[in-house]
């Protein structure tokens, strides 16, 4: 299941977004508005429930988190954004993948 969060995860949300991968969860995180969407199989779906809900894409980024170990790992296709000079599945730039740990930590950690 799919859940877009604006405050920190149940743990209600967190065992129903683990449903459809097991130990991870794939997430679309919205750095600007400091929110995220987790759950599902793809980061593009979690990526279009942040663009329905009035998110910018230059402000979205893709991460998986491994909930077991509270691992987080930056990579996704929705981070190719040659325009945005990221010419890779991992967010290149430092200060953004310290953004997006920052998002993830406070809203899905210890749940």
């Amino acid at each position: 299941m799919i859940h877009l969060l604006t405050a920190k995860a149940t743990p209600e949300q967190m065992a129903e977004m683990l449903v459809e991968l097991g130990d991870c969860i794939k997430v679309a995180v919205d750095i600007r508005r400091e929110i995220l969407v987790g759950g599902g199989e793809k980061h593009v779906d979690c990526e279009q429930v942040l663009l329905d809900h009035g998110s910018a894409q230059e402000n979205l980024w893709g991460a998986t988190w491994w909930a077991g170990v509270n691992f987080i790992t930056h990579e996704s296709m929705i981070n190719l954004r040659p325009q945005q000079r990221n010419f890779s599945m991992m967010i290149q730039d430092q200060a953004i993948r310290e953004r997006v740990t920052e998002i993830i930590r406070h809203l899905l950690e210890n749940v």
